[in-house]
């Protein structure tokens, strides 16, 4: 069995493994933190593709996870609209706006799209906290229904209990991140890496540098709006707090952690770093500090994340001479 066979057959158990915890425990504590890691673990992977692949800086995913929520949320108790069609709707908002601010800001430099992207962050949260007539302001909306999911047959799911988010939610993950790891290992995320690496060199092998930078920013931005029309069903209310920079910084870490530009190592350090604050909280008061110390550590030790380190393992195994028998 050669490898790329046995790092299937691990992903396979890996994710049956997954599907199984809520059979194998009805702790809904341990339910939480895998809700919380399949949301973050798709917002963080979206920012890599734009960040790790692209190289570009980008503040703007905390925005379109708060707009597909909202979307969502509106569509769904107000026009009573399917989940799905609610959270589809999310996403296409979420991914015009996204199409919007890149084009509009990428033409002048990358440093520009940074700066316009932490803008559009925070009047986010000011649109939703001052626009009372649509967001109910700093109220939220909050109570929103269980959804309810028409299956084929004819029967209906209705999502209300622990383990069907976390169905819900594993599952859209999975979809998230097959389509992320597609297009990063095709020839779309070659020239995405190949732009990072040397935009002017890729410019003059016929790659346009921002239609890459457009297609990623645009993919994390569905990704991103459709999560969130997704997990504010879970937490039963949206409101402003859902475009909190706190979301945007733990993105950053993970992706930074895991390594930008590497698929499995910010795939890592997602499901790590999203159980680690909540492993602390045994002490309140230093909780915060433990987690930071955690986190300067893992950078000392890991100055490229975990995917610069595992490369630059590979690399000098492939450098070592070998010695013919």
């Amino acid at each position: 069995m050669n490898a790329i066979s046995v790092r299937a057959l691990a992903f396979v158990i890996g994710l049956m493994v997954l599907f199984a915890i809520p059979k194998l425990t009805g702790n809904e504590y341990v339910l939480a933190l895998g809700i919380s890691f399949a949301a973050l673990s798709v917002l963080s992977g979206g920012l890599n593709l734009v960040y790790g692949y692209t190289g570009l800086l980008s503040f703007a995913q905390v925005g379109f996870f708060g707009i597909g929520s909202y979307t969502a949320a509106l569509l769904v108790t107000e026009q009573n609209w399917s989940l799905w069609s609610g959270v589809a709707a999310g996403g296409a908002l979420a991914t015009a706006v996204g199409m919007v601010i890149g084009y509009s800001s990428l033409r002048l430099s990358r440093h520009a799209f940074a700066i316009v992207s932490l803008s559009f962050a925070l009047l986010c949260m000011i649109v939703a906290r001052d626009w009372v007539s649509l967001t109910r302001g700093a109220m939220g909306i909050p109570g929103l229904p269980a959804p309810t999911i028409n299956l084929p047959g004819g029967m209906r799911w209705r999502i209300a209990q622990p383990a069907d988010f976390y169905y819900l939610l594993l599952g859209f993950a999975v979809f998230a991140h097959a389509l992320i790891y597609g297009v990063v290992t095709s020839r779309l995320g070659r020239a995405m890496r190949a732009i990072k690496l040397n935009e002017p060199l890729a410019q003059s092998q016929g790659i346009n540098p921002l239609a890459y930078k457009l297609l990623a920013i645009a993919l994390s931005a569905l990704l991103a709006g459709m999560v969130g029309g997704l997990f504010v069903f879970y937490l039963t209310i949206v409101d402003p707090s859902i475009f909190d920079f706190y979301y945007t910084e733990t993105m950053l870490i993970m992706v930074i952690i895991g390594g930008p530009g590497s698929f499995w190592g910010v795939l890592a350090s997602s499901a790590v770093l999203t159980a680690v604050p909540d492993l602390l909280r045994f002490t309140t008061d230093l909780r915060m500090v433990l987690y930071g110390v955690v986190l300067i550590a893992a950078m000392l030790l890991f100055p490229g994340g975990l995917g610069g380190w595992l490369h630059r393992r590979r690399v000098a195994r492939w450098r070592q001479p070998r010695v013919a028998p």
